[in-house]
């Protein structure tokens, strides 16, 4: 086990260092520097890694063990979001405001001091939105955007990122619609929330999250990405 993060070359771009190598303590942090164009990134993921840092850094890129995920079948709905999905209170729409939706995920919330998701992680993602990589799940209401997430699809891996909600239930509504429309074989979920796993996410060893990944994103890297 290497006790330092491995230290990138801006021109990197992968395949990164086994996801095995990284630290246990920060649980998951496997490398320092890179950069976060298209194929950098997609390389990442298809590894079990994530870009994960704030301004006062350099790009971080971790895999923590164990990773915390959810097989869509194992959603929980509660009795209070079944209500709110059968009264269709709000309409749902996939990738008509992605930045958007990145945008209100950055903004501040109660208890947390600043944002991960930086102007360099908005403009890098939103790339990958116009690659046909990253998508968003959008509940509006009254035309309003009120609730959401985003993330990146790779095969049948959802590999998500954010969620944010306004209104009551609205960011658990786009991950039913995750679940049961878009269907992935795999939703991961990075890294251990309460609101996750009230979800029905549970803990499994990288070791078999890095196998699922490898079996369930296939991909073509087109050579201008």
């Amino acid at each position: 086990m290497n006790e330092k993060p491995f230290y990138l070359a801006e021109n990197f771009s992968g395949p990164f260092p086994d996801a095995r190598l990284a630290l246990t303590e920060p649980d998951g942090l496997l490398a320092v520097g890179g950069n976060l164009k298209p194929e950098t990134i997609l390389q990442a993921y298809r590894q079990g890694i994530f870009p994960w840092y704030s301004d006062d850094y350099p790009i971080l890129w971790w895999s923590p063990n164990p990773r915390c995920v959810l097989f869509p079948e194992k959603l929980k709905i509660s009795r209070s979001l079944k209500k709110t999905l059968n009264k269709k209170i709000y309409e749902v729409r996939t990738d008509t405001a992605f930045r958007e939706v990145m945008q209100a995920c950055a903004a501040p919330r109660k208890a947390e001091a600043g944002t991960w998701i930086n102007n360099n992680m908005l403009n890098a993602y939103c790339r990958l939105h116009e690659l046909g990589y990253a998508h968003s799940i959008e509940c509006w209401r009254d035309g309003k955007l009120v609730g959401g997430l985003y993330g990146i699809k790779i095969g049948e891996m959802f590999f998500g990122e954010s969620m944010f909600s306004k209104k009551t239930d609205a960011s658990k509504v786009a991950l039913e619609y995750l679940c049961n429309t878009i269907r992935p074989k795999l939703i991961d979920s990075q890294v251990y929330t309460g609101h996750m796993e009230s979800m029905g996410a549970e803990l499994i060893d990288r070791d078999r999250f890095i196998e699922l990944v490898n079996s369930y994103s296939k991909i073509i890297l087109a050579e201008n990405d």
